[in-house]
C-alpha cells in the first residue's frame, strides 16, 4: 500500500531535520547536535508527528521559537522552520546580524517570495554571515496530519479561514480573495508532499468552487513548467503521468450545518465535543480529594493533566471510532486484566520465594501498559461525567431520529424546559438541528414557544437569527440536505461498566448502538467514486479519493468517511477540512454571525 499522508508528511520533515539529505537507515554514528527555530505554525505541523525523544534521536538538542529571547550557541547548526511572514523574515536577519548561530538551514513551510529573499540576502551580506547561510528551502508543509487519513490547515489564526469569516455579510472581495488564496497555498502544499495531482470535483456556485477554481489554475501553472515543477522526478514516484490520480472532492460547510452541531456518541468525536483536544492531545481535569477543616471539607482541588492520543497507542487505534459503552467496556476489561496478572505474578514469586525480588524489564513493560490503561481510565471517566450530567444519550438519540425523519418518543419543548437535560448550549444545538432538518418550519406561534423555553433556559439566540437567513437562503438555492435512515438502535440501559474504585457504572445511561448511515459529504463521495452520476471516465478506477470541506470539519464527518471506507476494498478517503472545531467552537462562530 502506497505511504499515507502521515508518513509522507514525518518523512518530509525528519529529511529536514538531517540538513534535507535523507537519513541514513541502521546508522549507529551519532547525530549531529543542532537547534531547531520554529514559529508557532511549524511547532504545530511538528507536535503531532514527531515526540521529544524521536526529535532528540535526530539530534535535535534544543527547539525554540522563534520569537522568544534567545542565547548565541554560537558552535552550533540552526535549522529554522517558519513561515515566510514579514515578522519572521525580519527576526532571521536580526539573528544574522546577532551571529547567534555557526550555520543556518532556511526552511520556509510556504513558498518565500523573492523580494524577502532578498530582504534576507541583504542582511546576511550586511552581517558579513553569506557563508554561514548554508541552505533555503521551500518545504510545502503548510498543514497539519492529525492521522494517517485526515489532515487540516491550520490551528493558528484559524479565524482568518474560518466558517465565520467567509459567510459574514459584510466582506469585500479583495478579504474573499486573500482566504481562498491562503487555503489553496494549504491544498498546494498537500499535493506536493503527497507527490499527487488531483481530479478536482466542486459543487457550483460557492466557496468550494473559489477554491477548486484557484488550486486548478495553481496545479496546472506548476505542472506547465517542466524543469521546476513538483510533481515530477522523486517526488510523484511513478512519474508524470501517472493514471491512478486521487480523486479531490471539495464541499462547502454551507452543505449541512447539522453535522457540526450534532452530539456524538464515538469515542474521538466525544472527546473533541466536550474535552479540551486539539492536536491530538487532550487535557483532563483530576480532582485531588477534599481536605478537612473545622469549617466542613474544602472543595476538590482540580488538577490538570494533558495526554498525547498518538498512533502509538494500540487501544486508541483500535476504539477511537467505537460507540462509548463499547470503549467503558474495553477499558474495564483491561483493567480486569491486568489486575489478575499483577495477582499472578505475585502468586508465583511467593510461591517461588521471590517476594521481595524485582524484574527490572517487566517492571517497566507493566509500568507503560498501566500508564495507557490509566490514561483510558481518566479519559472515559471525564467523558461519562458529561454524558451523565448533561443526559448526552438523550441528545444524541433525539438528534439522530431528527436528522432521520424517525418517529419521536417525546416533544422538543419537554427536552428544552428540563431543567436537568444538559445545558443551555445542549438545548441551542438541538433545537438548530431541528429547524436545520425540519421540511416545514415551524409556525410563528411554535417559534416564539420554542423561543420564550429557550431564552428561559438561559439560551443565547443570536445562532438562530443566523440558521433562519442560511434556511431561507438555502431553500431557494438548493434542496437539503439528506441525512440517511435510522442511525441508532436503543439496547435497554447499561447497567455494567465509574463510580466507585475503578468501575465504570454507567447506570442511566441508554446503550445506544450506532447504525450505519451516510452523512451528506460521504453520500457526495459515493456518489463520485461509485460513477452514480456523469463518470469522470470510463478507464479511471477511482482507488483513492480525498474529501475536502471548506468552512470547517469535525470527527463525527471523518468517522463516517472512515466507516464508508471500511466497507470497501481497495478504497482509500482522506478527509481534510480548513479548520477542525466542536459544536461549541462552531456555535459561537454562528452567534457572531447572527449578531451582525
Amino acid at each position: 500500500m502506497a505511504a499515507s499522508i502521515r508518513e509522507k508528511q514525518t518523512a518530509a520533515l525528519k529529511r529536514m531535520l538531517n540538513f534535507n539529505a535523507p537519513p541514513l537507515k541502521n546508522t549507529t554514528a551519532e547525530p549531529v547536535w543542532k537547534v531547531l527555530i520554529y514559529d508557532r505554525f511549524g511547532q504545530d505541523i511538528i507536535s503531532p508527528l514527531l515526540s521529544v525523544k524521536e526529535l532528540r534521536d535526530m539530534g535535535i538538542t534544543l527547539h525554540l521559537l522563534l520569537h522568544s529571547d534567545r542565547d548565541p550557541i554560537p558552535d552550533v547548526p540552526a535549522i529554522y522552520f517558519v513561515m515566510p511572514t514579514e515578522e519572521n523574515t525580519d527576526r532571521i536577519c536580526q539573528d544574522l546580524r546577532n551571529q547567534l548561530y555557526e550555520s543556518y538551514y532556511l526552511n520556509f513551510i510556504s513558498a518565500i517570495s523573492r523580494s524577502k529573499l532578498e530582504d534576507i540576502a541583504s542582511a546576511a551580506l550586511a552581517a558579513n554571515a553569506v557563508n554561514q547561510v548554508t541552505k533555503v528551502f521551500d518545504q510545502y508543509l503548510n498543514f497539519i496530519t492529525l492521522e494517517d487519513d485526515m489532515f487540516i490547515l491550520c490551528n493558528q489564526n484559524k479565524e482568518h479561514i474560518s466558517y465565520h469569516a467567509i459567510n459574514k455579510p459584510d466582506i469585500m472581495d479583495t478579504d474573499m480573495e486573500a482566504i481562498m488564496d491562503t487555503i489553496v497555498d494549504s491544498l498546494f502544499c498537500f499535493f506536493v508532499t503527497l507527490g499527487a495531482v488531483p481530479i478536482i470535483r466542486c459543487p457550483r456556485g460557492n466557496a468550494a468552487e473559489m477554491v477548486a477554481v484557484k488550486l486548478d489554475k495553481k496545479l496546472r501553472e506548476n505542472l506547465r513548467d517542466a524543469r521546476n515543477s513538483l510533481f515530477t522526478g522523486d517526488t510523484m514516484g511513478t512519474g508524470q503521468f501517472s493514471f491512478h490520480r486521487p480523486l479531490f472532492v471539495l464541499a462547502d460547510r454551507n452543505l449541512d450545518l447539522a453535522t457540526p452541531l450534532h452530539h456524538t456518541w464515538t469515542y474521538q468525536a466525544l472527546i473533541h465535543d466536550v474535552l479540551d483536544f486539539h492536536l491530538n492531545r487532550v487535557s483532563v481535569e483530576e480532582s485531588q480529594g477534599s481536605e478537612a477543616s473545622p469549617a466542613g471539607a474544602r472543595p476538590k482541588k482540580k488538577n490538570k493533566k494533558s495526554y498525547d492520543l498518538t498512533g502509538a497507542d494500540k487501544f486508541w487505534q483500535k476504539h477511537k471510532g467505537s460507540p462509548f459503552p463499547e470503549v467503558a467496556e474495553a477499558v474495564q476489561e483491561e483493567l480486569d486484566t491486568y489486575r489478575a496478572q499483577e495477582d499472578e505474578v505475585k502468586r508465583l514469586k511467593s510461591i517461588m520465594g521471590l517476594e521481595g525480588e524485582d524484574d527490572g524489564a517487566i517492571k517497566v513493560l507493566r509500568k507503560n501498559e498501566k500508564r495507557l490503561i490509566d490514561l483510558h481510565t481518566n479519559v472515559a471517566t471525564a467523558v461519562l461525567d458529561h454524558i451523565k450530567s448533561r443526559k448526552l444519550d438523550v441528545y444524541f438519540e433525539y438528534e439522530e431520529k431528527l436528522m432521520s425523519k424517525s418517529t419521536l418518543d417525546k416533544s422538543l419543548l419537554d427536552i428544552i424546559s428540563d431543567p436537568d437535560a444538559g445545558t443551555a448550549e445542549d438545548k441551542m444545538r438541538l433545537f438548530l438541528i431541528y429547524y436545520i432538518t425540519s421540511q416545514q418550519p415551524p409556525s410563528e406561534a411554535d417559534l416564539e414557544q420554542y423561543k420564550k423555553a429557550m431564552v428561559d433556559a438561559g439560551c443565547d439566540l443570536s445562532s438562530l437569527n443566523y440558521i433562519k437567513q442560511w434556511k431561507a437562503f438555502t431553500k431557494m438555492a438548493a434542496t437539503p440536505a439528506n441525512y440517511g435512515s435510522s442511525g441508532v438502535k436503543p439496547m435497554g440501559l447499561f447497567s455494567r461498566v465509574m463510580n466507585t474504585g475503578s468501575q465504570f457504572v454507567m447506570e442511566g445511561v441508554k446503550n445506544l448502538v450506532l447504525k450505519q448511515h451516510n452523512l451528506p459529504v460521504t453520500r457526495i463521495l459515493d456518489n463520485l467514486m461509485e460513477m452514480k452520476s456523469n463518470p469522470v471516465s470510463v478507464l479511471m478506477i477511482i482507488s483513492q479519493a480525498i474529501v475536502f470541506v471548506v468552512g470547517g470539519g469535525n470527527y463525527i464527518e471523518y468517522q463516517n468517511l472512515v466507516d464508508y471506507t471500511k466497507a470497501r476494498q481497495g478504497k482509500r478517503v482522506l478527509y481534510g477540512c480548513s479548520e477542525l472545531f466542536n459544536a461549541a467552537q462552531f456555535m459561537k462562530q454562528l452567534s457572531q454571525l447572527g449578531q451582525k
